[in-house]
């Protein structure tokens, strides 16, 4: 899925990392995004957003890390590997914003899902969107290339 998104937005002249950002991200949580629509229509709103949310906390604590181990215990690859973080911390410190932000409309909300709250979560979404392109468009000097 990653070759065939990388070669679509270089046939289209579209930077891999807004390719990664919305095509790679929304492909991966369409089966989360069905799931919670199912369950959602089923009168189960609660279990749509704790089936969304365990599914990130899964990624996070599994996904990510799972693949890592795997490759540094295979043998002959190298101990240590580098990760270009250069931005992490802005990154980390903007997604605990969202966090919170998410937290205190959903509170507003009175803890119903509304259209309300899902627009102010598609507006959060592409906010952070919005910004995380124009840090790595700053960041990259070969982005537009």
């Amino acid at each position: 899925m990653v070759t065939w998104t990388e070669l679509l937005g270089n046939t289209l002249g579209i930077p891999s990392v807004v390719m990664g950002l919305t095509l790679l991200a929304a492909g991966t949580s369409v089966p989360d995004l069905l799931s919670s629509v199912i369950v959602a229509r089923m009168g189960e709103g609660d279990m749509a957003v704790s089936s969304s949310i365990g599914s990130n906390i899964f990624d996070i604590l599994v996904g990510l890390p799972l693949p890592w181990l795997c490759f540094t215990l295979y043998p002959g690859t190298p101990e240590n590997v580098v990760i270009g973080s250069e931005g992490i911390w802005t990154s980390i410190f903007i997604l605990m914003g969202m966090l919170v932000a998410i937290v205190v409309i959903i509170h507003c909300s009175g803890w119903k899902m509304t259209r309300t709250l899902g627009g102010c979560m598609f507006l959060l979404y592409f906010a952070y969107l919005a910004q995380a392109i124009t840090v790595e468009y700053f960041r990259d000097p070969c982005f537009g290339a």
